[in-house]
């Protein structure tokens, strides 16, 4: 899926109402807030579960020791993976007084930034960088340097908070030296519980997407979810109806790598993936019909009714979207309340559909669009159905 490049005010992806009625999680912990904004902006409901937090490196022995390795002689190739990971190599290089030394001879040194950020840190160093891929992946990085003799070539590569064995053995194959620089690392984020509430949402269907703005991010969510046998559960939900929207293809890669379908845009951006996610769920995720000569528009968890957005809870919403599968068919008492969340007792389970259907008919205002048919069960108002 990728994202419209017409930015105008009343754009589709840019409307404020585009994501009016969808719950969007977002696991994000640097920009979170930006990113929140940008959703909010366009009427969605946003669950903020931080995964991953970034742990420096200024103090860490494997960073001063792969600084040193990379003035020990000059280095070739300097591959930087992240704009924040420089910068803050940068930062440790001047706290050990070694920062002269170092731009000296990253300044001789062919810089391969991986992307805009990367560049942009490169620049507000001072230096100049040589060269960026279309598709700011490092596989692209590794595909530019393995076409060239690499023999004898000294390479540096800035990790970007794990390891990237598979491209640093295939450049040691090729017969480069190579000094891995270690300049943060992810872990998980400190409190696990939102994160956690958040697996459970998205595989009971609460939440309409999930927004992951890197890699880490998606492997902590799978660990968190793996760690509570929840992760078969988790891809299914993935894989069906909840949407993995990843804000480009490094951050997808865990995700496709599991065979799941994953949204992203043209340009690994926050306002980008957010258009993108304002365009796809308003096409994908909404259910429009006419019941009862009304209007509605059924959408993550709320229905536009005659054009009117009305939020619903829970169980009225799981009842309208089951009587929404076959409009003008009726449902039975049995199959509406397997869909109510939390499955109630056979004992309650009769009165339990029956005050969701209350309190849906009470949401939607109009009458007429649900209608009961005595001793079968209840039918939105699109025909009949005498069967």
């Amino acid at each position: 899926m990728t994202a419209l490049v017409d930015e105008t005010p009343m754009s589709l992806e840019t409307a404020p109402d585009a994501l009016a009625g969808f719950t969007i999680g977002v696991t994000a912990t640097r920009r979170s807030e930006e990113l929140a904004a940008l959703l909010e902006r366009r009427g969605a409901r946003v669950v903020r579960a931080p995964a991953i937090r970034i742990v420096p490196l200024a103090e860490d022995a494997g960073l001063l020791a792969a600084t040193r390795a990379c003035l020990e002689a000059p280095v070739d190739d300097v591959v930087i993976t992240t704009g924040v990971g420089f910068r803050g190599w940068m930062a440790a290089a001047e706290g050990w007084g070694l920062s002269a030394d170092l731009n000296a001879h990253l300044g001789r040194a062919r810089l391969l930034a991986r992307g805009p950020k990367a560049r942009g840190a490169v620049r507000a160093a001072g230096l100049v960088d040589f060269w960026t891929p279309a598709t700011e992946s490092c596989e692209e990085v590794k595909e530019y340097l393995l076409a060239q003799d690499l023999h004898g070539r000294r390479i540096a590569v800035q990790l970007h908070g794990e390891p990237l064995d598979g491209f640093v053995a295939s450049l040691r194959e090729a017969g480069a030296e190579v000094i891995e620089v270690p300049v943060y690392r992810w872990l998980p984020y400190r409190d696990t519980s939102p994160l956690r509430r958040l697996i459970s949402q998205a595989i009971t269907g609460s939440v309409d997407a999930v927004a992951f703005t890197s890699a880490p991010a998606v492997l902590a969510m799978l660990g968190a979810a793996r760690a509570d046998g929840l992760e078969d559960a988790l891809l299914a939900a993935f894989g069906t109806r909840v949407v993995a929207a990843c804000v480009g293809p490094v951050t997808a890669g865990p995700l496709t790598q599991r065979g799941v379908p994953v949204v992203q845009p043209d340009r690994a951006r926050l306002g980008a993936l957010a258009r993108t996610l304002a365009r796809h769920l308003p096409e994908s995720g909404v259910t429009r019909l006419v019941a009862g000569g009304h209007e509605l528009e059924i959408r993550g968890h709320a229905v536009v009714v005659d054009g009117e957005l009305k939020p619903l809870p829970p169980a009225p919403m799981a009842v309208l979207k089951r009587l929404a599968e076959r409009p003008g068919h009726v449902v039975n008492r049995a199959d509406l309340r397997v869909v109510l969340p939390g499955g109630p007792s056979r004992d309650s389970a009769e009165h339990a559909v029956e005050m969701a259907i209350t309190r849906l008919r009470r949401a939607l205002g109009p009458s007429g669009i649900v209608e009961t048919v005595v001793k079968r069960g209840y039918r939105l108002a699109c025909g009949r159905d005498e069967r």
